[in-house]
């Protein structure tokens, strides 16, 4: 007779879980749209390009310069004495490694930078998004889920909250 009384009360209690779940208000937003569709994402990445514009023409002048110089070295090489060639073989490893650290510096410093102006965004869309679910009455707001009905999702709300706060 024990036995059944607990059965009975964690089925009961069960019962209850689901009805408070089913009765809650759930959503979610997909950050990788407001990354890639927000009005400050944009805005975000028009700053960064004209931010790194410069020194990306400036890398890719460098690795163009590397490219023809190792090819007039290639074309060269049958004709140069062994000093000749030697010299412009650490002439081609230094431009190479000058080449390779800037590049590397270049990715570090546009990777730094846009984490800063992404982690702003998502600043924004959270706040967006706070607002919209208080209005609305959610009681959980999940960032991307491995799946979710369209009719819970908060993305296109988040993105003209965004657009209207310019």
């Amino acid at each position: 007779m024990m036995k059944s009384w607990k059965a009975a009360a964690a089925g009961a209690l069960l019962l209850a879980s689901v009805g408070a779940v089913a009765q809650s208000k759930i959503g979610f937003v997909n950050t990788e749209r407001i990354f890639r569709e927000s009005e400050p994402a944009r805005r975000a990445e028009k700053k960064l390009e004209g931010e790194f514009s410069r020194r990306e023409r400036e890398l890719n002048d460098l690795g163009n310069r590397l490219r023809s110089e190792s090819e007039k070295f290639d074309k060269d090489s049958p004709v140069l004495s062994e000093t000749q060639r030697n010299q412009r073989q650490r002439t081609l490893a230094e431009l190479d490694r000058d080449f390779q650290r800037k590049q590397r510096e270049f990715r570090e410093d546009v990777n730094q930078r846009r984490n800063e102006e992404f982690a702003s965004v998502l600043q924004s869309a959270n706040r967006a998004l706070k607002s919209i679910a208080e209005r609305e009455g959610f009681d959980a707001v999940f960032q991307d889920a491995a799946y979710a009905n369209p009719k819970l999702d908060l993305t296109d709300k988040v993105l003209k909250a965004l657009a209207d706060a310019k």
